[in-house]
Order: C-alpha cells, then sequence, then structure tokens
C-alpha cells in the first residue's frame, strides 16, 4: 500500500530550512507505508551525481555548470547545514568518487584529483590532474563515475549523437571504461553503451549493474531504456545497431544482428531516462528491500505524455534475473508538468537514501521507521 507523505512531516522538515525548499511541493510525493521524505539540503542547484565520505560529507556534481558542491551535517539532525560552492572553471564536473581522503572530480575530457579535501572545503588547493586525454566531445560527454570492486575509476563515454557509429573514428565512444586512480591503464569494460549515467555493482557477486538511455525520435515507446548486468568484460550491449535487446536500428539493420549483443537484464519503459543506481545492502529499510536496485528516473523529454519522473525498484534473484521495476517513489510529474527530476541515489551509513534533484536543486533524504 502506498501513502501520501503526511503534511504535518514535511512542515517539520521544512522548518529547518530556508524559504526555497519550503516552496517545493514534496507534500505530492509519494512513498510506501512508514517511508519519510525530507529535505537534506538545498542551494545546490543543478545537483547530480553524489558521493559520500567516511565522515558524511556529501560531496555533489553538476552537469552544465563549472563548480561542484559539499554539504555537511555536522549536528547530526538529518539535515545539512552547511553548503560549499568548489571549484570553478570546471567543465560540468558531474562525476563524483570518494577515496582514501581524497575526491576525484569527472569532467567532460579529464578526472580530477583534490587531496585531503575536507579539510580545505574553504579554500580548495589545486587538483592533481589524473587523466586529461578523454574525448572532447560534449552531446553524451557529461560522465558518471564510480569506484569499482576492483579499486579502479569506472566511467561512461556517451556516443556524442542520437544515432552515429562514431566508435568506428574512436573506440572509446559507446563505452564505460575504467582507469587506475593515478590514469593508468585505461581499458574498455563494455561496448554499445549509448549513455549510461549510472554504474554500480552486486555487492554479493562483484559483477557491474549500469542503465543505459536508448536513442531518441522513434516515437514514444520504443527503444526502452536498459538496466544492463555485465556478467563478464567486453561485452557488446548492442548500440547503434541493436537497442533493447531484439529492436535493430532501421539505419543500420542490414550491418549487424541482435543475436549478436548483450541484452538487457531488464527493458524499462521508453524515455524514462534512467540515471543513477544502487543496490540496498543497509538495515533501515524493511527486509524486502534488501539487495534491490534502486533506479533514479530522470523523466522523458522526447514523449507527447511525460514518464519517468521516480525512483524505481528492482528486485534480481540470485541469478540476476529480473521481472519488473516498480514504483518506490512518484510525485514529481504533476498535470504533465515536472517540478523535480531524479538523478542520482546514494545510501548513509544510517541506511537512510539520499536523492539528487537538479530541476529542485535540493537532495531528499527517504528513511524508514524514525
Amino acid at each position: 500500500m502506498r501513502l501520501r507523505v503526511a503534511l504535518s512531516l514535511i512542515a517539520l522538515a521544512a522548518a529547518a530550512v530556508p524559504a526555497q525548499a519550503k516552496d517545493l511541493p514534496i507534500d505530492l510525493l509519494n512513498a510506501p507505508d512508514g517511508f519519510k521524505i525530507a529535505i537534506y539540503a538545498e542551494d545546490v542547484d543543478g545537483a547530480r551525481s553524489l558521493a559520500v565520505s567516511p565522515k558524511g560529507t556529501v560531496f555533489i556534481g553538476t552537469r552544465g555548470a563549472d563548480h561542484f558542491y559539499a554539504v555537511e551535517d555536522k549536528d547530526g539532525d538529518h539535515v545539512a547545514e552547511t553548503v560549499h560552492t568548489l571549484g570553478s572553471g570546471l567543465n560540468s564536473p558531474n562525476g563524483m568518487v570518494f577515496h582514501d581522503g581524497a575526491l576525484y572530480v569527472a569532467e567532460i575530457s579529464r578526472i580530477l584529483k583534490y587531496n585531503d579535501i575536507e579539510n580545505h572545503l574553504d579554500a580548495l588547493p589545486e587538483p592533481e590532474v589524473v587523466i586529461d586525454t578523454l574525448p572532447t566531445e560534449e552531446h553524451h560527454g557529461w560522465k558518471y563515475m564510480a569506484m569499482g570492486p576492483d579499486g579502479k575509476l569506472y566511467f561512461n563515454i556517451g556516443a556524442p549523437c542520437n544515432l552515429c557509429n562514431k566508435e568506428e573514428e574512436d573506440e572509446r565512444f559507446a563505452t564505460i571504461s575504467r582507469v587506475n586512480t593515478d590514469g593508468s591503464d585505461f581499458e574498455i569494460v563494455a561496448r554499445g553503451v549509448r549513455n549510461s549515467v549510472g554504474i554500480t555493482w552486486d555487492p554479493t557477486t562483484g559483477q557491474m549493474w549500469f542503465t543505459d538511455n536508448n536513442r531518441d525520435l522513434m516515437g514514444d515507446d520504443r527503444p526502452a531504456c536498459e538496466l544492463n548486468h555485465a556478467t563478464e568484460q567486453g561485452q557488446h550491449f548492442g548500440f547503434p545497431y541493436c537497442h533493447q535487446g531484439d529492436l535493430p536500428d532501421p539505419e543500420f539493420i542490414a550491418d549487424r544482428d541482435c543475436s549478436e549483443f548483450t541484452p538487457p537484464a531488464l527493458k524499462l519503459q521508453a524515455h524514462v531516462a534512467p540515471l543513477g543506481l544502487k543496490f540496498y545492502t543497509g538495515t533501515m529499510f524493511p527486509e524486502e528491500y534488501r539487495g534491490a536496485i534502486f533506479v533514479a528516473e530522470h523523466g522523458s523529454w522526447n514523449r507527447s505524455i511525460p514518464i519517468g519522473y521516480r525512483i524505481a525498484v528492482v528486485k534480481p534473484d540470485a541469478d540476476g534475473n529480473c521481472t519488473s521495476a516498480d514504483t518506490f517513489i512518484d510525485g514529481w510529474l504533476r498535470r504533465l508538468l515536472a517540478w523535480g527530476r531524479p538523478v542520482d541515489i546514494l545510501f548513509l551509513e544510517d541506511g537512510s537514501m539520499l536523492v539528487s534533484d537538479d530541476k529542485g536543486g535540493v537532495l531528499y533524504r527517504i528513511s524508514y521507521g524514525e
């Protein structure tokens, strides 16, 4: 059974934050019984990818801006009272990874490293350049970045187009790739990936899962967006020849057959724009959510009736089989207009969930049983 978050609860959360956050109609958000939704941080315009340090500092990337953020909840009341705007002159610093006291920031064509960043939030030192030889194309060029179980930095290099075969010119396009934390040993991990903006790993098997945004301009209901499961290195997931595992592209129908490629673990609805995703490994949420994958669906633009704008939950079985993506939180879409767009998901040490919203310029905290 689902419920509308109680107005009294929202009033308590809103009392702790300034007017901008109070103006967001978060009473319209729907969550399952027992869950609470509140504003965790505001004044983070364009909030995108998330990373957290062991001390609890949350770092927030941006797309199309020249800076990123760090927010701190020093008094432990689940509301970040301090927002630091960091960096300048950066090129869509979207990707965020915190590792061994340093923050790794992925721009379009390079990855930077800010050492000992938590002791320099008031005045950042010059970053170390990890790698600066990545493609410079801005179309699907913003990076999602994650630390793999092997200690390497994984990131997308999107296709620089709606539909093209640019990987014949540069094999790095339409891939998920990785480097060591010093920038060495560049490797392609997965091919045929049009635009992934979410990468994670099954904590049990160590295998990689990722979202992919399929091409536009084929109609309202095709091709499906994808939730993908990489079971080995080097798999090809179809772009640009085949979408959703079984739909040949009309412009490349004579070139390759869909049977050559790895199909998605789950077809999502067309144009929902799945971005960040995470497995739930905490203990705050009920047992039914342990091991589930939560996916942020940013929402459609290339569709006559908008869809997406929700947090979906997928529950794979022990073999990685998935049957559905069910709604966990929705309500950002009202009367065909969106007042918020979820981007990334992060779980805090207490098991609660943070969700970034690049339209509302806030982070939400979703908790259970508090």
